[in-house]
């Protein structure tokens, strides 16, 4: 086995066959880990906003290393924690000295892991929603083109009276349209989790804003819309 070999590992044919080069970067470690320091930056310009002792200073500071990942620190980080999130919390605050303190102030690591998943999801379907629509766009053409062109039916795999090459492409994109509305219900009723802490209780930030609920369903509001979530 020769580990610098690529073909010498699994991959996964939803990647390396079908998927487009910007579906792939969507699910990337690359977009994953520079979403959680995304993340972390909204969290902390949102409590810097709600009145937390954090500098502008280390909001830019954040900000400038928001994709500069160095994923070799990362890895010999985890193997000495064991934690993939506070791996990449002391990764990120290894270039990033001055805003180290405040990095992941209050979360816990399903802050990051799930708002990210959430944020790659939508990513994603808006990736395919276009693309779906530009498929049905280009077989109304051809259904259109095709209307008069008789062609025998199928039933229980076997053929049948006849019917046009159009209308069985109406019939595909009927499935299509039935799959553009899913996709975008789907993408409707997408909520971020925000700032709910592992258990749903917030009580690091309600501890953090020295018990004041209003501070931190503002915290919560705030970060959501950073998102670019509405709810």
């Amino acid at each position: 086995m020769d580990p610098s070999n690529p073909r010498c590992a699994y991959r996964s044919p939803l990647s390396s066959r079908y998927a487009s080069a910007e579906m792939q970067y969507n699910f990337s470690e690359m977009k994953k880990f520079s979403l959680w320091r995304t993340l972390w930056f909204y969290l902390a310009k949102a409590e810097k906003e709600l009145g937390l002792p954090i500098t502008e200073e280390q909001l830019s500071e954040m900000k400038a290393h928001l994709t500069d990942i160095d994923f070799e620190l990362a890895a010999r980080e985890e193997k000495k924690r064991r934690h993939d999130v506070m791996a990449h919390v002391h990764t990120f605050a290894a270039c990033c000295p001055a805003a180290a303190p405040i990095i992941h102030l209050g979360a816990t690591s399903c802050y990051v892991g799930d708002n990210t998943d959430l944020i790659v999801l939508r990513d994603g379907l808006d990736i395919l929603l276009p693309k779906l629509a530009r498929c049905i766009h280009r077989m109304a053409g051809f259904a259109e083109e095709h209307k008069s062109l008789p062609t025998l039916g199928f039933t229980h795999l076997q053929p049948a009276q006849l019917t046009t090459v159009g209308k069985r492409a109406c019939l595909w994109i009927s499935d299509l349209l039935m799959d553009v509305r899913n996709l975008q219900n789907c993408r409707g009723n997408l909520r971020f989790r925000g700032v709910k802490g592992t258990t749903g209780t917030q009580a690091s930030f309600l501890a953090l804003f020295d018990g004041d609920h209003s501070k931190v369903e503002e915290l919560d509001k705030k970060i959501t819309e950073m998102a670019g979530f509405s709810r």
